[in-house]
């Protein structure tokens, strides 16, 4: 794996280390949900996830409201939402997030990339990108999001 300049990394993704049954890595929020759907969380994470996800959804767009075919599977293959360094107010949330996981011992990287794939949407605070190859990791500085 190269390690990239940290001055030319644009994008921030969390997500599992692992891929899925699909065979992609769920990011930071679909891990948090999954354990919600679970019923795994305790009444403050769930409060917690109820209250920023309600905040999150209200604060940037669904790429898929405005593309329904963003995450088509068979169109996009592994199709990835990545954070704009811009989206401080976005990323100031995650920690919460990772603090859960982290209690729950689900495993969670953080990836940086000047350049994580081909980009199949973007806004003011997003990317979504399809990855250039099938070993996504890469191009991508990766570290664990726990630390």
């Amino acid at each position: 794996m190269s390690v990239i300049d940290r001055e030319t990394v644009q994008y921030v993704r969390f997500q599992s280390p692992f891929r899925n049954a699909h065979g992609h890595f769920t990011g930071v929020f679909g891990l948090v949900n999954g354990l919600a759907r679970e019923g795994r969380l305790s009444d403050g994470q769930e409060s917690f996830r109820r209250r920023n996800n309600s905040w999150y959804n209200a604060a940037y767009t669904d790429p898929s409201t405005v593309d329904p075919e963003v995450y088509d599977n068979e169109i996009n293959p592994g199709a990835a939402a990545w954070f704009k360094p811009s989206a401080t107010h976005l990323l100031g949330r995650v920690p919460g997030y990772l603090e859960i996981l982290s209690a729950h011992g689900v495993d969670c990287q953080v990836l940086r990339s000047a350049d994580p794939g081909r980009i199949i949407y973007e806004d003011d605070v997003q990317i979504v990108v399809v990855p250039r190859t099938t070993d996504e990791s890469a191009a991508y500085e990766c570290a664990d999001a726990q630390k």
